[in-house]
């Protein structure tokens, strides 16, 4: 069994930062469980764009306004809280933040923690 608080990952190693965003890492590859899972605050007015071309990401909205493009077709879909959207086709795309939002975020493959956005927008697949 794996327990752990926000309070425990705050200020350590778990937590990483972008200019528009933080993200506080839970699960990990190396728990071996088949996904990774992170905690992440994408700040108000901020456009973002993303491209997980190497992973599906899956994301949950537990606070904020905003909307997310899909980027090859034009498509924009409004967030808000408790709204799921999943990234099933390694959609290029761009999240804009009306409003501080909090995002439940599951990556399939797993992260293994060490990762940072290219400049492309993606997170490189990682094996250690």
């Amino acid at each position: 069994m794996i327990v752990k608080s926000l309070e425990d990952i705050i200020g350590t190693e778990d937590e990483t930062s972008g200019e528009n965003w933080s993200s506080r890492r839970f699960i990990y590859k190396k728990d071996g469980v088949g996904f990774s899972m992170n905690d992440t605050i994408i700040k108000a007015g901020t456009n973002n764009f993303f491209w997980y071309k190497n992973h599906i990401e899956l994301v949950y909205c537990i606070e904020g306004e905003g909307e997310i493009e899909k980027l090859e077709t034009g498509e924009v879909y409004q967030l808000k809280l408790g709204t799921m959207y999943l990234l099933d086709e390694h959609d290029k795309h761009e999240l804009r933040a009306r409003t501080q939002m909090r995002m439940v975020c599951v990556f399939n493959p797993p992260l293994v923690g060490s990762e940072t956005h290219t400049k492309e927008g993606y997170y490189p697949l990682l094996t250690e």
